[in-house]
């Protein structure tokens, strides 16, 4: 880099043409002046970083913040992924594939409404009939209407629960699952295919009046949509009698989000009595100028404003959404100590899993277990497991990310079996099967009728579990995460947890019995070849753990954060009634020694969660 006569600075050649390369290819005048105003200060490192790679396509499709560059967020980016997804979909088609049909949603965030009218500008202009729906709405409403209206595909313009700066675009296949490969290495290779904007891409008149009668080209499907999901939610409702009755009380936030009008006809729908909304947080704000991080998941520190209105009415429960209303938080009031209990994703799930099978077994008193289906990511708790050895129905792992347990859910529907239930620790819940991806609308409104029938007999969320884990078992866990920008600091973690597979065979002394290591497929419990169950993900690291104390804990990377997430669980035998006290003693020493000596964050400058 050097000036020339006028005090400008040069950059080198290679720079250079990537600048030049961004300006012939964006029009966007705010993005622009980002890279000229780089440029022009000589920003070489900023240059490459934004320039100089792409954001990876995967099947969590995209979610970056917003700015200028290849890596990041934008309106030329979503153009080129459009473009690409659009011609994969086009191949598709020419190879038998008939539906010519796309669905696209968004979020209330920055530049979601842009960046869905763009992606449906380009569809449009590809041949493929496109509805777009005409507001803000949650993300499982795309997973939804996809199958209701026969797509090919659905698109999602949403960062979920991400911070105020990111974005992202997330594809259903037509199935209403979240993709998988080899669509999302094959949608990967069409978007490198066509980077630059087709000449009709940056132009939306033809969404936002521009068709020959005036109006949008597209069709807005969300009272269609929304009717049907209705009736199908529906069928998750067992106590519409009863339910108007109830004394109990609700407060419900949106945390800023779209969940808000949904969850208020949900509520309607199943006959309870109103909630008590979150004032500050109801309406969507894409600032979400009351939480530091917008992700109900984060505790405490996130449902502070949800207790203070619960308090102020006497409501008992909280339910929160994440922003765009696919996940789902509860708190419950102890009514012995007026305290508040958050409750953690494993206890919502499991939970959720006695109240899917409790109602299924009323309506099957002659059920076939072989027939009957839960799920769970492999990092989640082993909960269900215990409960479906001793009511013997199915249960299986998958890799993390609903994007498989959907598809896997479909595949059984296909054969005529019933899913019932499946979730991530990660407070992601699929009741049912209506909509085959996590749902936080229907989980809310699922687990507040729950808790009426609870209520009903004197009972609570808390108290509900103790009689649980009598009967299958006590189980307590522990998930947090280590925050990490530097990627080769992160592959320098796991790479020494597995050099030469030789993993570490003892973890605060005690004796590991099994590792199972998914991102390069091994699993030392299954010889001669060591091949796991689960496929492998060389993109992701995950390590399972197993220890001879009955411990198991998971570390891996998240795939749209820059976090190291461990996952520790410990468990007491069905029948037996351990102390939850002796089971936190063992898990807390756990925990330390997992961090201590696996994680060790000072040797690979690994940051604390933030309190």
């Amino acid at each position: 880099m050097s000036e020339d006569c006028n005090g400008e600075r040069t950059l080198n050649s290679k720079v250079q043409r990537l600048v030049d390369e961004w300006m012939e290819l964006d029009k966007n005048p705010v993005t622009r002046k980002e890279i000229q105003k780089l440029a022009s200060q000589g920003e070489v490192s900023r240059l490459e970083q934004c320039l100089g790679s792409r954001m990876t396509f995967g099947t969590a499709g995209l979610r970056a913040k917003m700015a200028a560059g290849y890596t990041f967020m934008n309106e030329l980016t979503i153009i080129q992924t459009s473009q690409g997804l659009c011609k994969y979909l086009q191949a598709a088609g020419e190879n038998g594939y008939e539906r010519r049909r796309i669905l696209i949603g968004f979020d209330a965030r920055h530049n979601s409404l842009r960046f869905a009218q763009l992606s449906t500008s380009i569809f449009i202009n590809g041949g493929f009939e496109v509805f777009l729906f005409s507001k803000p709405t949650p993300t499982p409403f795309v997973a939804y209407g996809v199958r209701k209206l026969g797509c090919v595909c659905g698109v999602m313009i949403t960062a979920s629960h991400n911070p105020k700066e990111y974005n992202g675009y997330k594809v259903f296949w037509s199935n209403g699952a979240q993709i998988i490969p080899p669509h999302d290495k094959g949608i990967a290779e069409a978007i490198e295919q066509n980077l630059v904007p087709w000449p009709k891409s940056w132009d939306t008149s033809v969404v936002v009046g521009g068709s020959e009668e005036g109006g949008s080209a597209a069709v807005d499907p969300l009272p269609e949509v929304w009717e049907s999901y209705c009736s199908d939610l529906l069928l998750s409702c067992y106590r519409r009698q009863e339910n108007p009755s109830t004394p109990l009380r609700f407060t419900y936030t949106p945390m800023h989000g779209v969940g808000a009008e949904a969850m208020t006809d949900a509520f309607r729908m199943f006959g309870l009595p109103a909630f008590t909304p979150v004032p500050e947080q109801i309406e969507p704000d894409p600032e979400f100028p009351t939480v530091k991080f917008p992700n109900p998941e984060e505790g405490k520190s996130a449902l502070e404003l949800a207790m203070r209105s619960a308090d102020a009415v006497g409501s008992t429960v909280i339910l929160a959404n994440d922003p765009d209303a696919d996940r789902l938080a509860i708190a419950e009031k102890n009514p012995s100590t007026g305290r508040w209990r958050v409750f953690s994703g494993n206890e919502i799930g499991s939970l959720m899993g006695w109240w899917a099978f409790e109602n299924y077994r009323r309506a099957h008193p002659d059920y076939d277990g072989k027939k009957v289906h839960m799920f769970a990511s492999t990092v989640s708790s082993k909960f269900l497991r215990s409960m479906a050895e001793v009511e013997g129905f199915q249960f299986q792992e998958t890799l993390t990310g609903f994007k498989w347990m959907g598809n896997i859910a479909h595949e059984h529907m296909l054969r005529g079996e019933d899913v019932l239930f499946a979730y991530e620790e990660a407070i992601g819940f699929m009741f049912g099967s209506s909509v085959l991806d996590k749902d936080g609308v229907s989980a809310a409104v699922v687990m507040a009728e729950f808790a009426t029938w609870l209520h009903a007999k004197n009972a609570t969320f808390g108290s509900h579990l103790e009689e649980m884990y009598l009967r299958y078992g006590r189980f307590i866990s522990e998930v947090s995460y280590f925050i990490c920008e530097c990627k080769d600091s992160i592959k320098a973690l796991f790479n020494r947890l597995r050099k030469d597979r030789k993993y570490p065979t003892t973890c605060g002394g005690v004796k590991v019995l099994s590792v199972v290591d998914l991102t390069i497929g091994y699993d030392s419990s299954r010889p001669p070849d060591y091949k796991p169950v689960l496929p492998i993900d060389p993109n992701t690291q995950l390590i399972t753990f197993t220890l001879e104390n009955g411990c198991v804990f998971t570390l891996r990377t998240s795939g749209t954060e820059p976090k190291v997430k461990y996952y520790v669980e410990v468990c007491s035998p069905p029948g037996t009634p351990v102390p939850e006290e002796d089971l936190r003693v063992t898990l807390n020493k756990m925990v330390d020694a997992i961090v201590e000596e696996f994680l060790q964050p000072q040797v690979f400058g690994l940051l604390p969660r933030p309190s």
